[in-house]
């Protein structure tokens, strides 16, 4: 079988970004390699074009182009004109592209098109009551209307966005992201900086970071020797117009909080699973995701997370027995189960266990690129 995927992001120091989206096609695209499936990974918006191979993945970089007029539309042109050269001279059997703006509106393919929902900004807006651009949901609709089939990586963003676009619910499988768990190890769980708080991911506000800073305040308050380390780029805010998301959450600290927090920036990974295994306790209060790679991450690593409680982490985390599982808004709620676990060290380790089994049986990357494979076969075979 031979595959391509489209995205704007991948896991490369020859590329512009990387996020949750890049990082779990790269998974993905591996564990198929390693299964014998030729796979072609074409990335947009890049600062040229180059054509290299990473893990057995072959990659294509393409370059952004801007046109006098109405380049949404001609570097889509663009973008379909060479992946159909590439798909003939490889006969690459089926494409995939994410649901984000609706890259594929426009587009026209000879092969079945997959969409899967990492996450479109019609997905999001309606999750953080905001109003989307019509420009934006149209794009996004086209996209999804052009797929033969759609893959959702929980069933709860599976149900949303199907009732946003009105989607046939039928075309729709869920098949989880995954992890290659033999890079994902954690030889002395029992080992770690106590009264630690580790938090991963964009500082922006949809994450829940404003209510993180108020309930560290509370477990400060209980407990003057914890720490909070953050981890990840910096964003501006929507409802403030602030440059700087980070900034709001130190305006929320109080003088003991901020004494205790450490902002790192965007880390290189390697230097991330180190603050995993190092954190007492690893936090996601998230409003707003698909499913949350971090929050597998640390739970293939065996540490205790404590989650949002919002639809998707609900398939992630069965709550009290591999984590735990509270709405960002209840600052105090969710302080106290920080609390609770830095005073029960045995209780920290039976949790990170048991979220480890909960990776294993449901995010393993090599079990669920078998589904995705016979997904495939099923598609290309009608």
């Amino acid at each position: 079988m031979k595959v391509g995927y489209i995205t704007s992001e991948y896991p490369h120091t020859k590329i512009k970004h990387a996020a949750g989206i890049g990082t779990s096609i790269k998974n993905l695209a591996i564990a198929l390699v390693d299964k014998g499936i030729d796979v072609t990974v074409f990335v947009y918006h890049q600062n040229k074009n180059d054509i290299f191979v990473d893990e057995g993945v072959e990659i294509h970089l393409i370059k952004t182009e801007r046109f006098k007029i109405a380049t949404w539309f001609f570097y889509r042109k663009r973008i379909q004109k060479y992946i159909n050269n590439i798909v003939k001279k490889k006969h690459i059997q089926i494409l995939e592209a994410p649901d984000w703006t609706g890259i594929t509106a426009f587009m026209k393919f000879k092969i079945p098109l997959v969409i899967r929902f990492h996450g479109s900004d019609a997905y999001f807006c309606k999750i953080e009551g905001r109003k989307q651009k019509f420009k934006n949901f149209i794009f996004e609709k086209s996209g999804l209307k052009k797929a033969k089939a759609y893959v959702a990586p929980t069933a709860y963003a599976g149900r949303e966005t199907q009732k946003i676009f009105g989607l046939n619910n039928n075309k729709i499988k869920t098949i989880h992201y995954g992890l290659q768990l033999k890079h994902f190890v954690n030889k002395n769980p029992d080992i770690y900086n106590e009264n630690t708080v580790l938090y991963i991911g964009t500082i922006i506000r949809k994450k829940g970071v404003l209510e993180l800073a108020e309930v560290f305040n509370k477990v400060v308050e209980f407990n003057p020797n914890a720490k909070l380390i953050l981890i990840g780029s910096d964003a501006p805010d929507i409802k403030t117009d602030s440059t700087s998301t980070y900034n709001l959450m130190e305006n929320l600290f109080s003088e003991k909080a901020k004494k205790q927090s450490s902002y790192l920036g965007k880390i290189p990974y390697a230097e991330v699973q180190e603050h995993i295994k190092n954190t007492h306790v690893c936090t996601f209060p998230s409003f707003a995701e698909t499913l949350g790679m971090v929050t597998i991450e640390s739970m293939a690593m065996q540490k205790p997370v404590v989650n949002t409680s919002i639809g998707w982490a609900q398939e992630l985390i069965d709550d009290e027995i591999n984590g735990f599982l509270v709405h960002p808004s209840k600052i105090d709620d969710y302080a106290t189960r920080i609390i609770e676990l830095f005073n029960d060290k045995s209780k920290c380790i039976e949790i990170g266990r048991a979220a480890r089994k909960k990776v294993e049986q449901l995010f393993d990357i090599e079990k669920n690129a078998d589904i995705n494979i016979e997904y495939y076969k099923s598609i290309i075979e009608k």
